[in-house]
């Protein structure tokens, strides 16, 4: 079995700095890899990374913040541009499909490939892909607009060899949890996760700013991982206030050792 691989590229919160660019990754499972958000700039990272363009399966969209979804009309005209053939899938709040085709069909009028959006209801738990390989959740996350983090589960079917039964037991599960404040009932959904990313916009010492921007500390996102037993934390969406993300990391540890940070035009496999 091949390990699932995370890339980060985007790491930041709204505001862009030198280091961080807005919210992006690519999650690859067997031979499907999947972005999650994708705000501005994030298609040069992936030039600069070499990633192809082409092994993009479908998008998911958290929120319709900026800094998680303006890179996705650049995406979808440099796609065509290189000859894409086969349909994008996005999954989205409602609303992203009504401000986005109308700029699709201004900009892409001869587009070579299909764009399918599929509405996703941010407050509610529900599965939203799935098929022999892949099953996908929305996690209800709190935050000034509607939002959901995504479940992303692998599982293989197995036929037993004496009775004949089909199964699809579970193997590798990340969790991404963008922008939300502490949200305790979703331990459940989380629990056990491999690798759970779950957003750690500011520092301890910003902790009252947390109720104002609906965002979560170091502390509250070590804290779900630790109560829902993950196998790894992972945290990001750091606050242009802190140059040095050493700090979230070591603030997070103290709470849940296991705790990386999610660097920029890094993989991880897990």
């Amino acid at each position: 079995m091949q390990p699932a691989t995370l890339t980060i590229l985007g790491s930041g919160s709204a505001l862009p700095t030198w280091q961080n660019s807005p919210s992006g990754q690519i999650l690859t499972i067997g031979d499907k890899s999947f972005m999650i958000d994708c705000g501005e700039g994030i298609q040069l990272t992936m030039r600069q990374m070499g990633i192809k363009t082409a092994r993009l399966y479908s998008i998911f969209i958290s929120h319709l913040h900026g800094d998680h979804c303006f890179g996705l009309l650049g995406l979808l005209t440099t796609l065509d541009m290189m000859g894409r053939t086969q349909p994008m899938h996005i999954y989205a709040h409602a609303d992203l499909e009504k401000l986005l085709r109308p700029m699709l069909k201004y900009h892409l009028q001869d587009m070579k490939y299909e764009v399918i959006f599929h509405a996703v209801h941010p407050r509610k738990r529900e599965v939203i892909f799935s098929d022999h390989t892949v099953t996908v959740e929305t996690i209800p996350l709190k935050h000034k607009v509607p939002c959901c983090g995504f479940l992303f589960y692998e599982h293989h079917r197995q036929i037993d060899p004496v009775t004949g039964v089909m199964s699809y037991p579970m193997h590798k599960r990340y969790a991404y949890c963008s922008d939300t404040m502490y949200k305790e009932n979703n331990i459940p959904q989380l629990e056990g996760v491999d690798l759970l990313f779950h957003e750690a916009t500011f520092t301890q010492q910003w902790e009252s700013r947390c109720k104002l921007t609906m965002h979560s500390t170091t502390h509250q996102a070590a804290t779900m991982a630790q109560k829902a037993k993950v196998g790894q934390l992972m945290i990001g969406h750091y606050s242009s206030r802190e140059d040095d993300h050493n700090v979230f990391l070591e603030e997070a540890k103290e709470v849940f050792p296991n705790t990386i940070l999610a660097v920029e035009r890094q993989q991880y496999e897990f």
